[in-house]
C-alpha cells in the first residue's frame, strides 16, 4: 500500500514537473475554428473531464458545441470508458482541425495537476463530487459539477467555501435553469403575474430504497475501490447496475443510468435526481435561492397525502402530480396557475404567456449547450453563472432533509438563516447531514 501510494505522489509530482512540456503538447493554432466562429488564444477555454459515463459524454456533447472550447484529457475508475471518451474526443478534434489528443487517467488528481487546463467538468457519481470540486478549486480550476451538488448537506456547505475561497467560478448542472420555458416560468411567479403564491405541486419521484442489489464479481478494468471512494458503509458491493459496463468490440454502450441514485446507501433516488431540477425551478421562482423550506412534513404523517415543504412565508410546496403527465410543476396563486415542464408551459390566463409546446425527443435535455455555454461565458467574464455553488447547495439541501423526513417517517424542522436543526439530534447525526467518510479520505 505505501510503495503505491509513493507511486502515485511520484506520479503527480512528475505530471507537475513537466507541466510545461504538457501543455506545449496539447497546444493550439494561434486561431481556431469553432462552429464557423473563429476564437483567438486568450478566449479558448481548456477543459479536463472527471467522471467519463453516460452524463460525461452527454456534457461532452454540449460542452464541443460551445465556442473556443478545447477538451485535452479525461478520468475514470473504469479503464473502457477511458480508452471510449479518448477515441471520441481525438474524432471529435479532428473535426476541428486541432492537434488530436486526449489524455486519459484514472486518478482525478493527475488531471488536476495539468496546469493546461483552465476547468473540469465533474459527472461522478454524487458521493465523489465534494472531493473533486474541492480538490479543483483548490488547483485553481473552474469547475462545472452534475446536480445535485452532493451527497450530504455539510459537503454543499464546505463547497461553497472552496469555490469563494479559490475564487472559482462553479456552475451546477440544473440545467433547467437555462431552458427558455423555465426562465418564462421564473420571470412570470416573480413578477405577480399569478397573484401571491399559495402552494406549489412539483412531481419529482420516490425517494431511495434500502440497497437490494446481489454482489458479483468486479471486473478486471474496474478500480471498484476508487468507485467507492469515501463512502464507508460496508454494505455496499459491486453490481453491474452501480457502474454500468459498455464495450468497445462491439460498441456497446450503457443500458441503463447508473442505479446508485436508486439506493440509500449510494444516493438520494429522484428526491434529488429530479428534486435537483423541479424543486430547484420552484426555489428560483418564489425567491428561495440560498435559504428554502423550515418544515419537511413526510408523506404519510398524520394522513399527509403527499410529501410538504412549509417556508416561513407560508408558501407549501408538495411532491405530487402538477396536472400534467410526468414530472414538472403548478404554480397555484391568488390570480390563477402557471404549469411548466420540459417543452410545455401554460398558463390560466392564456394572456400572460403564450403556450408553447414541443415534443422532447430521448435525450435532448442531456445535451444542454446554453447550461454549458452560461458557463464558459462565466469562466470568461469571471462573474457568477445562473446556477451558482450556492443555488446548488440550498436545493441540495432541500432534498437531503425531504429524505430524512421520510425515513424518520415525522415531520422535520430546519433553520434557513442558520442551517440547523435545533435541537433535533437525531437528523443532525443522519448521514444526509454528515457522514464519516472511509479512510485515507477526508473532507
Amino acid at each position: 500500500m505505501e510503495n503505491k501510494r509513493k507511486e502515485q505522489l511520484n506520479r503527480r509530482q512528475f505530471l507537475s514537473y513537466s507541466a510545461l512540456g504538457l501543455a506545449g503538447l496539447t497546444i493550439l493554432p494561434g486561431w481556431t475554428m469553432s462552429n464557423g466562429i473563429r476564437i483567438a488564444p486568450s478566449d479558448r477555454i481548456v477543459l479536463g473531464f472527471i467522471g467519463l459515463g453516460q452524463q460525461g459524454l452527454s456534457d461532452f456533447n454540449s460542452f464541443s458545441s460551445c465556442p473556443g472550447v478545447q477538451v485535452v484529457a479525461g478520468c475514470d475508475v473504469e479503464s473502457i470508458k477511458r480508452e471510449r471518451f479518448k477515441r471520441r474526443v481525438e474524432a471529435w478534434q479532428k473535426k476541428q482541425t486541432v492537434a488530436s489528443r486526449c489524455d486519459v487517467y484514472e486518478f482525478y488528481e493527475d488531471l488536476l495537476d495539468r496546469k493546461d487546463i483552465d476547468a473540469v467538468s465533474i459527472a461522478t457519481p454524487d458521493h465523489w463530487h465534494a472531493l473533486v470540486t474541492i480538490h479543483a478549486c483548490q488547483a485553481k480550476k473552474d469547475v462545472y459539477v452534475q446536480k445535485p451538488l452532493a451527497y450530504t448537506i455539510t459537503e454543499g456547505h464546505d463547497m461553497i467555501r472552496a469555490v469563494r475561497a479559490n475564487r472559482c467560478v462553479l456552475q451546477i448542472g440544473s440545467q433547467q435553469r437555462s431552458g427558455k420555458e423555465f426562465q418564462q416560468a421564473i420571470a412570470l411567479v416573480r413578477s405577480g403575474g399569478i397573484g401571491h403564491i399559495e402552494t406549489i405541486y412539483a412531481k419529482v419521484g420516490d425517494p431511495p430504497k434500502p440497497l437490494d442489489l446481489p454482489e458479483m464479481p468486479i471486473p478486471a478494468t474496474l478500480n471498484w475501490n476508487q468507485w467507492l471512494g469515501p463512502l464507508s458503509d460496508p454494505a455496499i458491493h459491486y453490481h453491474p447496475d452501480l457502474c454500468p459496463p459498455v464495450s468497445l468490440s462491439p460498441e456497446q454502450n450503457e443500458k441503463l443510468w447508473g442505479a446508485w441514485r436508486w439506493y440509500r446507501e449510494t444516493g438520494n433516488g429522484y428526491t434529488a435526481d429530479w428534486g435537483a431540477h423541479m424543486f430547484d425551478i420552484a426555489q428560483a421562482a418564489i425567491g428561495m435561492d440560498g435559504s428554502g423550506p423550515c418544515e419537511y412534513i413526510p408523506k404519510g404523517y398524520n394522513g399527509a397525502q403527499y410529501l410538504t415543504m412549509k417556508y416561513q412565508n407560508g408558501i407549501v410546496m408538495t411532491e405530487q402530480p402538477f396536472g400534467k403527465e410526468g414530472n414538472g410543476i403548478s404554480f397555484n396563486g391568488t390570480n390563477g396557475w402557471l404549469r411548466v415542464t420540459r417543452g410545455y408551459i401554460e398558463c390560466s390566463d392564456p394572456s400572460l404567456i403564450a403556450k408553447e409546446e414541443e415534443k422532447i425527443a430521448a435525450g435532448q435535455y442531456e445535451v444542454s449547450s446554453p447550461h454549458m455555454q452560461n458557463f464558459i461565458d462565466a469562466v470568461r467574464s469571471r462573474k457568477n453563472p445562473i446556477a451558482p455553488v450556492e443555488v446548488g447547495s440550498s436545493t441540495n439541501t432541500l432534498c437531503c432533509i425531504a429524505n430524512m423526513a421520510t425515513e424518520f417517517q415525522r415531520p422535520v424542522k430546519w433553520d434557513p438563516a442558520t442551517l440547523s436543526f435545533g435541537d433535533d439530534k437525531e437528523a443532525a447525526n443522519h448521514r444526509l447531514y454528515r457522514y464519516s467518510y472511509r479512510k485515507p479520505y477526508t473532507l
